[in-house]
């Protein structure tokens, strides 16, 4: 039995490739969630003007990592005290949100907030109940896996993804 996380914090290819190394993710998939308009293409949501964020919905297996963990690493991955923001990344499509599709998941994200309070400081995360979301287009998937050594990808996905593999290693799916 799996259930179901939606998470938005700045450019959905770090967040991807960040979860796609957890052990019990059973599916990553890239999209846009909390807008307003139907099925929104990657340039709409670009603009700022659709109310989208860019995210993920993550797909996991509770006996192996639970809802509390997966937000832990959330926190631990990205700067969830910039509004509208991640680095170089600006916009209400790069805002830091928890949809939550359950009572408890809004529970536990509150609870989570709570927790890293005294590390981050003021927490700015958007928690809202799950709307529609809209997977992004198919040259959004695996974006990092493909493109490993693009500017970008080097520059703000790999040190997410280093931080992960230190902080969280005894969660990976192998030893990275």
């Amino acid at each position: 039995m799996t259930e179901t996380a939606f998470l938005a914090g700045g450019c959905f290819w770090c967040l991807e490739a960040a979860y796609d190394e957890l052990a019990g993710g059973v599916n990553v998939q890239s999209g846009y969630a909390g807008g307003h308009v139907a099925n929104p293409s990657y340039r709409q949501v670009c603009t700022g003007t659709t109310g989208h964020a860019e995210g993920v919905r993550v797909e996991f297996d509770p006996a192996v990592i639970s809802y509390d963990d997966l937000l832990r690493v959330f926190f631990t991955i990205h700067d969830p005290t910039t509004l509208n923001r991640q680095g170089a990344d600006v916009g209400t499509q790069y805002r830091s949100a928890i949809y939550y599709a359950s009572p408890e998941q809004e529970a536990a994200a509150r609870k989570i907030v709570e927790e890293f309070t005294p590390v981050w400081g003021k927490i700015v995360t958007e928690i809202s109940p799950m709307g529609i979301f809209y997977p992004a287009e198919a040259e959004h998937e695996d974006y990092f896996v493909r493109n490993p050594y693009s500017g970008y990808c080097q520059a703000v996905i790999e040190p997410k993804i280093a931080k992960l593999r230190k902080v969280f290693r005894d969660r990976l799916k192998k030893a990275a």
